[in-house]
């Protein structure tokens, strides 16, 4: 077929690889609306000041905030996930892979960072590093994105409890809070101990998740989002999930958050209990699934008023958690059930959530019910769904070819 004829999916992709269920891949993971869109916001967020977008309006108009907040970092890592799927699948006419060169993007725009960063000590999650991983992924020997991290690092260890064993989510006096998210921001700390040889970093990081592991974690598998400690003791003397229906509900993204955070401490350490931890989590998040596959901003929030609100920000991390773990895993049945269960989520909510009139990738996000914040798209929700997208071409479980 030739070039110009291939108008909506230049790359075709195929399932492949996997020994169990049939999965259909959505062909939107590698549209070529997305690098349309993300070099759109790239364009509008290149301003004096910087701002970086968070989440849209329920419009679909992203809503821009200063680079020092949460999740600044994500946009950034799109950047460097683009760049990542032109590396995977080179760039054909159509595809608008090879319109910028998303490497000098992604850190640029990940410059606009390094301020901040080291200097801000009131959160747990400075937007999770995670385009100053992006870097060294690419070159390690980078010596900002090492001292960043080493910096972020230090902040960690500065609001560390040993009688706690936990890192503090955020400042104020007891009672000592730890949010499930935390569990994302132990990679730089096992990073920042390699760089340095302070063993500290790595025993601090490993402290924190396995005291989540113990007090984060329901019976049944599921989360709650916040533990609350006497700083003193380090007694647990609260438990809570403030983003979700209830404090004893299921808040989808915290589950999500969890997986990934224990899959990848697997990964980064090789100790089996967090393996076991990312099959628990992961297992109840699966088994949880509403029939339709799409997944609900908790899964214990009512069914009506029906539509029960959906999160394409949670499936979208799940779908990534997922794969992750799946790579990791050590036994063949885990690892294709957890491959097919991601391509199942992902697909699902690319079936209700794909916004092409919308400035983000994906509509239904669900940034904070109880605050009303809903019904949006989100920038980590697109993060992770460039991500699944190339994941599913790095362990080459789609095939990409077209013109070149």
């Amino acid at each position: 077929m030739p070039c110009e004829m291939q108008s909506i999916l230049v790359l075709s992709f195929i399932a492949v690889g996997l020994s169990s269920t049939s999965v259909a891949v959505p062909s939107e993971l590698y549209s070529p609306l997305i690098p349309q869109k993300i070099q759109a916001v790239f364009n509008k967020s290149n301003t004096n000041p910087i701002r970086y977008p968070q989440y849209t309006d329920t419009s679909g108009i992203w809503q821009y905030f200063s680079p020092n907040m949460w999740p600044s970092g994500f946009f950034p890592a799109t950047l460097y996930g683009l760049n990542e799927r032109n590396a995977l699948c080179p760039s054909t006419p159509a595809d608008g892979l090879g319109m910028v060169d998303w490497l000098e993007l992604g850190r640029s725009a990940t410059g606009n960072l390094v301020p901040p960063e080291p200097e801000n000590t009131a959160d747990h999650d400075r937007a999770f590093l995670i385009s100053f991983l992006e870097e060294l992924a690419i070159n390690p020997g980078n010596t900002t994105a090492q001292a960043i991290i080493v910096d972020f690092a230090k902040i960690l260890a500065d609001r560390f409890n040993p009688a706690v064993g936990c890192t503090r989510s955020s400042d104020g006096s007891d009672p000592f809070k730890v949010i499930i998210d935390v569990m994302m921001n132990l990679e730089p700390s096992i990073i920042a101990a390699n760089l340095t040889g302070n063993t500290t970093f790595y025993e601090m990081a490993v402290s924190h998740a396995d005291t989540t592991m113990r007090n984060h974690i329901r019976d049944d598998g599921s989360i709650w989002q916040m533990v609350e400690y006497n700083s003193t003791t380090g007694e647990v003397i609260g438990k809570r999930t403030i983003q979700g229906y209830s404090d004893n509900s299921a808040w989808t993204r915290g589950q999500a958050w969890g997986i990934y955070g224990f899959a990848n401490m697997f990964k980064l350490t090789g100790e089996k209990k967090y393996l076991k931890t990312a099959r628990r989590l992961a297992d109840y998040f699966i088994n949880r699934l509403p029939g339709d596959g799409i997944v609900p901003w908790d899964f214990d929030a009512p069914l009506l008023p029906a539509p029960r609100a959906a999160d394409s920000s949670a499936a979208c991390i799940a779908a990534a958690a997922l794969l992750l773990l799946a790579r990791y895993e050590i036994d063949k049945a885990n690892m294709d059930n957890y491959t097919n269960s991601a391509i199942q989520i992902v697909d699902a909510i690319t079936s209700l959530a794909w916004a092409p009139s919308w400035e983000s990738l994906l509509s239904n996000a669900t940034v904070n019910k109880p605050a009303g914040n809903a019904l949006t798209g989100s920038i980590y929700g697109d993060y992770y769904f460039i991500k699944v997208g190339n994941e599913l071409i790095s362990r080459k479980l789609v095939e990409c070819f077209g013109c070149h």
